[in-house]
């Protein structure tokens, strides 16, 4: 048991630009990086262990091989490994789109439904993204703005800036803005609605797919609530701000100039994303060198571990 350097699976969406490559140093042959996914295990996209005994295999395999006893026992409650993590790089507009909950689909599509958070990274100035209604609307007007392409009169646009926090509950309405860099936490699930896409056309040339019947199904009506604003604190060496709390993740920024320290109990696993800076990582006789851009999966169980130089990173653990 030992902390896991884990290599991204990639996606290049046709909005991706070129950042994490350019900025966060990740190696992957596609013109365009839209998204990493720093924390997988789903199908459509595995993390692979870069060190140590289990270098190679995916992080699923490892989970297989060693037992759910690595996710700490917060995690039983849980069918499947619970959470995904990306990084996320709007160079253009997302599509408008909304993520149905756990019971729709499971019995629609068969998997987790999902909610997640936005940490914002960076952000171009003037940059916004597209957060619930401004008031609350009929399934059938909701169903007209689509077919009428009026949706975006109805829809709350929210200017952002780089720290800024967003909980994005299931059935809410949203789309990541142009110029926006996003670390996303979020249930592990691949189901996404889309329902308006600026009229764009994928790979093949054709409209790309919508799927407004679905999603009128399961879109809540309403604005958006605003996730409670909260306070840095210091601990153990670093400065700390709660992010994000639900049943699925509990997310912090740590923020560290010498040596911060963590201890990975058997109640969860910890990720560690690094966002800026460098640090090496020490636990019993394992030391890991981590640079920007770089996400480390530590096993429930592995107990106290210090995190040493300067970094600015997001935490991840499942709480019970």
């Amino acid at each position: 048991m030992y902390p896991m350097l884990l290599k991204p699976a990639f996606k290049d969406y046709l909005w991706g630009g070129t950042r994490l490559r350019d900025d966060f140093g990740k190696d992957c042959d596609f013109e365009k990086i839209a998204e990493s996914w720093e924390l997988s295990c789903h199908k459509d996209g595995n993390s692979v262990i870069s060190n140590g005994e289990y270098a190679g295999k995916t992080l699923a395999e490892y989970i297989e091989t060693a037992g759910k006893t690595v996710l700490g026992s917060n995690c039983q409650r849980f069918e499947q490994f619970p959470i995904l993590i990306k990084l996320i790089d709007a160079k253009d507009n997302l599509s408008v789109q909304v993520h149905p909950n756990n019971e729709y689909a499971q019995r629609v599509e068969g998997e987790y439904g999902k909610t997640e958070m936005w940490y914002i990274v960076d952000c171009d100035e003037g940059a916004e993204l597209l957060y619930g209604f401004k008031k609350e609307v009929t399934k059938e007007e909701f169903r007209e703005r689509i077919e009428n392409n009026t949706l975006l009169e109805i829809t709350q646009s929210v200017p952002v800036k780089k720290g800024d926090v967003f909980f994005i509950e299931a059935g809410t309405l949203h789309a990541i803005g142009k110029g926006i860099l996003i670390a996303e936490i979020q249930q592990n699930s691949n189901t996404t609605y889309r329902i308006y896409d600026y009229g764009r056309v994928g790979a093949d040339g054709k409209p790309r797919q919508l799927h407004i019947d679905k999603a009128v199904e399961v879109t809540n009506l309403c604005p958006a609530k605003p996730y409670p604003k909260t306070e840095s604190f210091e601990e153990n060496g670093a400065v700390k701000r709660l992010l994000s709390k639900c049943e699925y993740f509990t997310v912090y920024s740590v923020d560290a100039e010498k040596e911060a320290t963590f201890n990975a109990d058997a109640t969860s696993f910890h990720n560690i994303l690094i966002l800026e800076g460098e640090a090496v990582l020490k636990c019993g006789n394992e030391t890991l060198s981590l640079k920007k851009g770089d996400s480390v999966f530590v096993p429930a169980g592995c107990g106290e571990y210090t995190l040493t130089g300067a970094f600015r990173s997001v935490f991840t653990k499942i709480d019970g």
